[in-house]
């Protein structure tokens, strides 16, 4: 065994940040289908995040407007993100540390990528159009109507209403991390269940395979696509740059690896302020931590894989199979006009009581969303900010949950103004455009961490590294194709 493929991270120090203290890698439950679902669950919170995105809004309208031959971006786009995830994850299993810490500790410095990331995390979400697309679906379910005009201050009041809701959920708990996975469970598990219901009594079996096979028609384009709309597609299809960086804190506040021995974020009721260590844990490499180490590896590939991977594909083909099954072609999908179809469709076919289901059902898909992407938002900031500041840290009456909820405030506050600033589709593609260049950006530096920091014995196979490149050329060419579309034509 080469004895530098423990000790070189050790003594390396990238940015400003200190080095690595060192420790024996917890074993996690035995491996069991109980013990499976017991242990898994930040994919969850990926998917009930991603659900809404690229599979309820996103996917409907691009397949309205160009045909099931597009969704083979689908497959590529969820496939090169679960590599990516795993590959990111991989850095915190074996040091604690969410992978925009390891980024921190990539030259020029950790303020560089503290200030960068920050940067890209509020443009992608700092908008939450998403809660007044909720406080629609809502006045829908119960007025009868889609809103107008002149229901502008009720819609308001709604959507102070989800945004504050939003805030109660994020309050409550042990931690943060262990109460999003709940209401993330019940979200996905209502939302699955209704659309594979409503799927198997509105769409003919042909119309199933007509889908399923637009999956796997690899290549084709139109050649009139909107290049920004298809930017958004590939990026939100999974779950669009930043959410795929932030998959890692969630999985150091579960405490997966070696993230039990570095702390989480606690919500603001709980009992007990666990200490979050600004740097690191890693572990000294021998049997035994090998042996621990292939067994949490295991719940993570479940985790992400079955759990994510999958989820985005079925959810994904729920959407589009059901969306293109009864909303004629060309219809503009800007203002949720899926959700209004489906369940005006739905009640006129079989029985009126589905146009309070679909609806309800299209709030719980944007809800879900709009939680993921607000704790993202907040809990990047924190993050970066409590490893970035040294100075915040030594403050007596500081600690990173009091700082979480700081942001969180200022976050509502705000939201309450900018929120009616676009609909969802405005927002979801200002997503694309920045999650294409941080999805191409943080491919290479994940490969850098895993690569040179990592011991020699859990980096990444060739394939998986190659794997990282290839999803930095996809998107990153699709970010330049649409840079040069946007200035130069």
């Amino acid at each position: 065994m080469n004895s530098d493929s423990h000790q070189q991270p050790k003594s390396m120090r990238f940015g400003n940040l200190a080095p690595w203290n060192e420790s024996d890698l917890p074993a996690p439950p035995p491996f069991s289908v109980r013990n499976l679902f017991r242990t898994i669950g930040p994919g969850a919170i990926l998917l009930a995040g991603s659900i809404g995105g690229g599979e309820w809004l996103i996917g409907p309208t691009i397949t309205v407007k160009y045909g099931m031959d597009i969704l083979w971006i689908a497959t590529v786009a969820i496939a090169l993100q679960l590599l990516f995830n795993l590959e990111a994850i991989r850095y915190t299993l074996y040091t604690g540390e969410p992978i925009l810490v390891g980024i921190m500790r990539l030259r020029p410095g950790s303020k560089f990528w503290a200030s960068g990331y920050i940067f890209a995390t509020i443009a992608q979400l700092g908008v939450p159009a998403l809660a007044a697309a909720c406080a629609s679906v809502l006045f829908a379910s119960f007025a009868g109507r889609m809103a107008g005009d002149g229901d502008t201050t009720i819609l308001h009041y709604l959507t102070y209403t989800v945004i504050l809701i939003t805030v109660g959920i994020l309050l409550s708990g042990k931690t943060i991390e262990r109460m999003l996975e709940y209401f993330s469970w019940i979200m996905i598990s209502f939302i699955f269940s209704f659309l594979t219901l409503v799927n198997v009594l509105f769409v003919p079996f042909e119309h199933w395979m007509k889908t399923l096979t637009g999956f796997f028609q690899f290549g084709s384009l139109p050649a009139d696509v909107d290049l920004l709309l298809l930017a958004t597609f590939a990026a939100t299809a999974g779950s669009g740059g930043i959410g795929n960086l932030v998959i890692t804190n969630w999985y150091r506040d579960k405490g997966f690896g070696m993230g039990a021995k570095v702390g989480s974020i606690t919500s603001a009721f709980s009992h007990s302020e666990m200490k979050l260590s600004p740097v690191g844990k890693v572990f000294p490499i021998n049997k035994e931590n090998l042996h621990n180490w292939n067994s949490w590896w295991k719940y993570v590939s479940a985790d992400q894989i079955w759990l994510w991977g999958m989820g985005c594909l079925i959810g994904m083909f729920l959407n589009v199979n059901l969306a293109t099954a009864v909303i004629p072609e060309n219809t503009n999908m800007d203002h949720m006009a899926a959700g209004a179809f489906q369940a005006r469709y739905m009640a006129d076919q079989l029985w009126s009581g589905f146009w309070i289901l679909a609806l309800l059902n299209g709030f719980w898909v944007l809800m879900s969303t709009h939680l993921s992407n607000t704790d993202v938002l907040i809990r990047t900031v924190t993050d970066i900010v409590w490893v970035a500041s040294p100075h915040l840290r030594e403050r007596r009456k500081m600690s990173v949950s009091r700082l979480y909820y700081s942001f969180l405030a200022i976050a509502t506050v705000w939201g309450l103004f900018a929120v009616h600033w676009g609909h969802a589709i405005t927002l979801f593609k200002i997503l694309g455009a920045i999650a294409g260049p941080v999805l191409a950006i943080a491919a290479i530096q994940i490969l850098i961490l895993n690569t040179k920091l990592l011991p020699l014995e859990l980096r990444p196979p060739i394939w998986r590294r190659c794997a990282l490149v290839v999803c930095a050329l996809c998107y990153g060419c699709l970010s330049a194709a649409l840079l040069w579309n946007l200035f130069f034509e």
